[in-house]
């Protein structure tokens, strides 16, 4: 099985891969949108800003609509969920609307939020197995799904809850970084490449 990362000049790159890269999975990194979607899956990373990275994946925006419209599963990660929207309050630019809705900014007393939190998650297949999960988290915005029951995961910061990760179809995304949060964020990581295999 072949998953693409896409590389839009965000880090964290290579712990992302490593963690992808198991069972037989052969993990392609791409700059190129275009070229990645003769992958079995795309795979958005987080750590970056939504403009710059928005404007990279412009020229393949309407193939990856149309190819995920066709199945092909995709996983966004922290700004790689946010992209998956419509727009964000970070930066100009149109996201991939893969998800309808908006990114904004958290209000909280102190951003961003880094570091260690509960996660409530759901019975979706992404955390099959997953009894619990603290997740680390590296962000300044949210996303706000115009439709709630996408919501598979919440999070709360300050007085803020949010949504934690969403889902439609096969294109999902999480606000944490699960490359980072231990067993259970990898056992997340192995859910999304069975799905895939299905």
């Amino acid at each position: 099985m072949n998953v693409a990362l896409i590389d839009y000049g965000a880090g964290n790159l290579h712990s992302l891969a490593k963690a992808l890269a198991t069972g037989g999975t052969t993990v392609r990194i791409e700059s190129s949108l275009q070229q990645a979607l003769a992958a079995d899956a795309v795979v958005l990373p987080g750590v970056g800003a939504f403009g710059p990275a928005a404007a990279q994946l412009q020229s393949g925006r309407a193939a990856l609509q149309a190819a995920v419209g066709s199945g092909l599963p995709c996983l966004g990660i922290c700004l790689g969920m946010q992209l998956l929207f419509e727009s964000s309050e970070e930066g100009e630019g149109a996201g991939l609307a893969l998800l309808g809705g908006h990114v904004r900014k958290l209000v909280a007393y102190r951003l961003p939020h880094m570091g260690w939190n509960e996660v409530d998650i759901t019975d979706d297949a992404l955390f099959a197995g997953v009894d619990s999960l603290t997740a680390y988290y590296a962000n300044s915005y949210v996303a706000e799904p115009a439709d709630p029951t996408e919501v598979i995961a919440w999070s709360t910061y300050g007085n803020e809850r949010f949504a934690a990760a969403v889902r439609r179809d096969r294109v999902w995304g999480v606000q944490f970084h699960p490359e980072k949060s231990g067993a259970p964020g990898l056992r997340l990581l192995h859910n999304f490449l069975a799905q895939v295999r299905q």
